[in-house]
Parts: structure tokens; C-alpha cells; sequence
């Protein structure tokens, strides 16, 4: 039971951190691309390989803190099921270059991050 509220607590921060960074990609750069989810899933891979890592490797940290940060925290931060949403409705606008723009931008970009973010962590110790 323990581990449910910490994933629940932690949902709750990442996901206040992921409607903040919503708002501010719209007030940026308009609503005419998800660049928010755009960003919260880059953002997320790098953080949850660099945490991963960090918890593992660094701090010997206890279970319920990775359950806390990276099931909690980051998992409420990252949109993948936005993600699919945003893309399912650029094509449905018939905006079909735009959505395999965004697909592929993100799966390749967050790759990338994730592997940065595990070098990173790495490098560290």
C-alpha cells in the first residue's frame, strides 16, 4: 500500500509539472502543435535514464524512492498516451505531414535523451 500512495503522490507532482509546461508551449508557440507533449516526453526520457541511473548507481536509493521519482514523478510527467492522441488528431485534421513530423521527431529525439541521460548518469560515478 505504501508504494500506491507514493506512485500516487508522485503522479500528482509530475503531472502538475506536465499541465505547466502545457501551458506554457501554448502561450509560447500557439496550439497548432503539441509542442508540449512534444517536450514533457524529451524532457521525461532524459530525466527518468538520468534518475534511473542517479537511484541505482549514485545514491542507493531505496525501492520506494525509485517508485516515488520514476514511477511516480516522471511517470506522471511523460505523455505517451497524449502523445498518441496528438497524433491521431493531426491526422485526422488531414495535417498528415505535421503528424509523422511529430512521431518520428519524438521517438528518435526521446531515444536520444534517454540515451543521454544514461551516459550522463554513468559518467557520473
Amino acid at each position: 500500500m505504501t508504494n500506491v500512495v507514493l506512485v500516487a503522490v508522485g503522479g500528482a507532482i509530475g503531472s502538475v509539472f506536465r499541465y505547466l509546461v502545457g501551458v506554457w508551449a501554448v502561450r509560447l508557440f500557439g496550439p497548432s502543435f503539441p509542442w508540449g507533449t512534444f517536450a514533457v516526453n524529451v524532457i521525461g526520457s532524459f530525466f527518468i535514464g538520468l534518475m534511473v541511473e542517479m537511484i541505482a548507481r549514485r545514491f542507493n536509493a531505496s525501492a520506494e524512492m525509485r517508485v516515488f521519482i520514476v514511477t511516480g514523478i516522471i511517470g506522471g510527467f511523460t505523455t505517451w498516451s497524449s502523445f498518441t492522441l496528438d497524433t491521431m488528431v493531426l491526422l485526422e485534421r488531414g495535417a498528415a505531414l505535421p503528424a509523422f513530423a511529430y512521431l518520428a521527431g519524438s521517438l528518435v529525439i526521446s531515444f536520444a535523451a534517454i540515451f543521454a541521460g544514461l551516459a550522463l548518469g554513468r559518467a557520473m560515478f
